[in-house]
């Protein structure tokens, strides 16, 4: 079932004492309540992808609520604010909403690497973290520059050096890439350049040529670039896209008869409306997994039993093994504990988002409590740390069989002998810039 936007939110506030609004609606809070402020999109070019992670991560404070009555007693007050992707809205959204509840909003999770681009400027000033789930500034792992920002489960870089991996391992190790062709087919945008340092390192160390072809957004006009790529014939192709930009390249790719088994997308370039409109010419498409993959997990036993047998879900119940959503869910989960392991020192209360940073950055989830939280076959143990905003650097490679994703390779873990010293010297360049004090995390506890 599918309800109507104000109906949809209403229903959820009534039966589990949750509120999501728009950006247009006014919210009552109560002083035991944890203000969380969402900046997801829902419209514009881009909504085909940003509303099934929004259902998701709306459903996940939902569930909190219905099931647990918040988060050790403190419910959770969600208000969604329409980015359209954007980032001048972003910016908008996040202004607007920052201060709300109260103890103003506990953290923001942008869903676009422009907006992570520009809050960054802001968090350190209004004390509000930022989680950037699989996204944002590559070298914002490093805690002692970035105290702010946490792109937790992996960076692009990290996305980058996995798939890497995985296309050498394919040709019998790094040295065979001596001679070959790979082209980024990216975004024009902070997010696609993300991935551009990482590939120029790799074909520096082992001699393959990279080229970069940048589309304008939003993606839909790419004749002249895969017409280049037919002329060119590059052993691999990588994607860097977002929304119809994706299914448009793996069409286009189709037409020029540029082998889907050779390209590769990015994680956010891994889901269902990614290929799904290409139809039988997305079949062997390749797209790295930020951890999970598509399916029904244990968590879903409760969202069935809590929302959506009584009507409440965000979604239609056969979307919610869906990537994107799925990936809405993880995103609530992390910041959930988040906010859980900062109550143990700060006490069972709404607390701020100052607060709540500490809570993420000493955030450790154990193979046990990913089970207990119902999300076993979906992540990997994390632990955050002061040097270490990212928490882990492992991924899989999936394949498009034309119906659903498989999962096709073992578990690889990024390079930290090529990340490590580029996100040090990416770091110490921005701290120069921008005049920061570098922590010393040997001294944080």
């Amino acid at each position: 079932m599918r309800l109507g936007k104000a109906a949809l939110l209403g229903a959820v506030a009534v039966a589990a004492g949750f509120v999501a609004t728009t950006s247009i609606a006014t919210t009552a809070w109560a002083q035991n309540e944890q203000y969380l402020a969402g900046l997801i999109y829902r419209t514009g070019a881009y909504a085909p992808n940003g509303i099934p992670f929004a259902n998701g991560i709306a459903d996940y404070y939902a569930l909190i609520n219905a099931r647990d009555g918040g988060i050790n007693g403190v419910k959770l007050n969600y208000e969604e604010c329409d980015t359209g992707y954007a980032t001048d809205r972003g910016v908008e959204c996040y202004e607007r909403l920052k201060n709300k509840g109260p103890t103003g909003t506990a953290y923001v999770a942008p869903l676009s690497t422009g907006i992570t681009f520009a809050l960054t400027e802001k968090a350190p000033i209004d004390k509000i973290p930022i989680i950037s789930m699989g996204y944002g500034r590559s070298e914002s792992r490093d805690g002692s520059v970035f105290q702010w920002n946490f792109p937790l489960l992996g960076t692009y870089w990290s996305a980058a050096d996995i798939i890497m991996q995985h296309i050498a391992k394919k040709e019998g190790g790094f040295d065979k890439l001596k001679g070959k062709k790979i082209v980024l087919v990216y975004h024009d945008s902070p997010y696609g350049k993300e991935p551009i340092a990482l590939l120029e390192e790799r074909a520096k160390m082992h001699g393959f040529s990279f080229t970069p072809m940048p589309v304008t957004h939003p993606g839909v006009e790419q004749k002249a670039t895969w017409l280049q790529i037919r002329q060119n014939r590059p052993d691999y192709v990588l994607l860097w896209g977002w929304g119809v930009m994706n299914s448009t390249s793996i069409k286009e790719a189709a037409a020029v008869g540029f082998p889907r088994d050779k390209m590769y997308g990015v994680w956010w370039s891994g889901a269902e409306p990614d290929v799904r409109p290409a139809e039988d010419g997305a079949k062997g498409y390749n797209a790295a997994m930020l951890q999970h993959g598509a399916g029904q997990f244990a968590v879903h036993n409760d969202l069935k039993k809590y929302l959506y047998d009584k009507g409440l879900g965000s979604a239609k119940w056969d979307e919610t093994g869906e990537v994107l959503y799925i990936r809405g869910l993880v995103n609530g989960m992390l910041g959930v504990e988040s906010i859980r392991k900062a109550q143990t020192k700060f006490g069972n209360k709404p607390l701020t988002g100052e607060q709540v940073r500490w809570g993420i950055e000493n955030l450790e989830i154990s193979a046990a409590r990913i089970k207990e939280l119902g999300f076993e076959g979906v992540l990997q143990p994390l632990k955050v740390s002061c040097s270490d905003h990212e928490g882990t650097r492992a991924g899989r490679i999936q394949q498009w069989d034309g119906k659903k994703w498989n999962v096709i390779s073992e578990w690889y873990e990024s390079d930290d002998k090529v990340l490590k010293p580029m996100v040090a010297a990416a770091a110490k360049k921005y701290a120069d810039e921008k005049k920061l004090a570098i922590r010393d995390c040997s001294k944080e506890s």
